[in-house]
């Protein structure tokens, strides 16, 4: 609960800043704002490798074991994966940002900035922190980091609003805050370490890892790559609408979005929060009856969440998107129904993942998740053309349906039938 209470004050800073950026910027410029960091956001997301999967997994048996070396050599071994995949998410941003700008409608501003704003691909490269976080149960600092970089947005939104920088200007404090939430993480990380391990240095031999923990390549490929298939079923729509509308309807479509982030972001840490239960409800053979319970308890609550949302969008959904972005923004308050839909629909499944991936099945997940993120995204742009800025809605109604329903059937079959490690125990 204290991270949702995070995540939620972090959703309200978000509110605030997005209501002084589109009523200083307009749709155009706003939504070129959102394209330049969407884009840096994507490439880090496909081209980084996070390992906190396996921090919780088999920095867990290390901890049951006291053996403070051997998760001390797991986190540098994730550290050093996940730095290596960060350098080279922001190199191929810097080189694929003024290649593919002028075809998302960037502005020669834009364009010109996109080599620094590259380094905002950092606000990714913090999942080794986060997973020891996570394993340490401090979910409370989770959720203050989570204020971090919203904090920093507001500020400097306020302060470019005040004296007139304008999309520079915005592209800088949304740059100072990527990085800002980089530093806060590694920062809590750091603590965390020097309160709860003998060893604290985190520069130093690896030597043993891949031994100690058996499987781990793989355990990271299949994880890596269900986060990632995840996330880019988000962060691929804002460019496609970009691509296919121009950079008016892509702020159109972030200011409708801003609805479903605050349905999506709860649904997501509740399922990060859950793998770590989950994964000990497992180890102690607390399969079948009892994680189905836990996975029906953990989606329970994040529709209890979203259904006063939605509701609430409902009935007075011009109201927000007007109060949200002015009337410059109007149009966009039925997508912005259409995307709460799609998102409460898809609340099962992060839990969902959670589950598989503690029952040591995670490609069963990235199988579902190329199906409904990959299989149906060319479907995004021909909804568009057909139905205009409102496809993009009925489009994500169409990926949430899918997902919750496949992957939650995988996870009732999985704990029904015995698995191979329990018939031989």
């Amino acid at each position: 609960m204290r991270l949702l209470g995070g995540k939620a004050a972090a959703a309200l800073l978000g509110l605030g800043y997005m209501v002084v950026a589109t009523r200083t910027l307009g749709p155009t410029d706003y939504g070129v704002l959102v394209l330049v960091h969407t884009f840096a956001m994507t490439i880090g997301g496909i081209v980084e490798f996070p390992g906190w999967h396996a921090i919780v997994r088999y920095g867990a048996q290390a901890l049951a074991q006291d053996d403070h070396p051997r998760l001390v050599r797991l986190l540098r071994f994730a550290a050093l994966v996940e730095g290596a995949g960060g350098v080279a998410s922001i190199v191929v941003a810097a080189v694929l940002a003024p290649i593919l700008g002028p075809h998302l409608g960037w502005s020669s501003t834009a364009i010109a900035l996109a080599l620094p704003y590259s380094f905002a691909v950092l606000a990714t490269i913090r999942a080794t922190p986060a997973g020891y976080l996570q394993l340490l149960g401090r979910f409370g600092w989770l959720g203050l980091h989570n204020l971090v970089a919203p904090s920093v947005r507001l500020v400097g939104a306020l302060l470019a609003a005040w004296a007139g920088w304008g999309l520079t200007g915005f592209l800088l404090v949304w740059l100072i805050a990527a990085l800002a939430e980089w530093a806060a993480m590694w920062l809590l990380g750091l603590v965390a370490m020097r309160q709860t391990l003998r060893e604290t240095r985190l520069l130093g031999s690896m030597q043993g890892t891949l031994r100690e923990n058996p499987g781990i390549w793989r355990f990271m490929v299949a994880a890596n790559a269900d986060v990632t298939l995840t996330e880019l079923a988000a962060r691929i729509p804002p460019l496609f609408v970009g691509w296919t509308l121009g950079p008016a309807a892509a702020g159109l479509y972030a200011v409708a979005q801003r609805a479903a982030v605050l349905i999506q972001q709860p649904a997501q840490m509740m399922g990060q929060a859950a793998y770590a239960e989950l994964a000990r409800l497992v180890a102690h053979h607390g399969g079948g009856a009892a994680l189905r319970a836990a996975l029906l308890r953990c989606a329970g609550v994040a529709l209890a969440a979203a259904s006063p949302i939605v509701l609430i969008l409902a009935f007075a959904g011009e109201h927000v998107v007007v109060l949200l972005g002015g009337r410059s923004f109007a149009g966009a308050a039925g997508l912005m129904l259409l995307l709460a839909i799609g998102r409460a629909l898809w609340l099962m499944a992060p839990a969902a993942s959670a589950a598989l991936t503690a029952l040591g099945r995670p490609s069963l997940s990235v199988g579902i998740n190329i199906l409904v993120g990959l299989g149906l995204l060319p479907l995004l742009p021909l909804m568009m053309e057909q139905y205009g800025l409102a496809g993009a809605g009925w489009h994500a109604i169409l990926q949430g349906l899918a997902a919750s329903v496949l992957l939650l059937l995988l996870v009732l079959y999985q704990t029904r039938a015995p698995r191979a490690d329990e018939a031989m125990a």
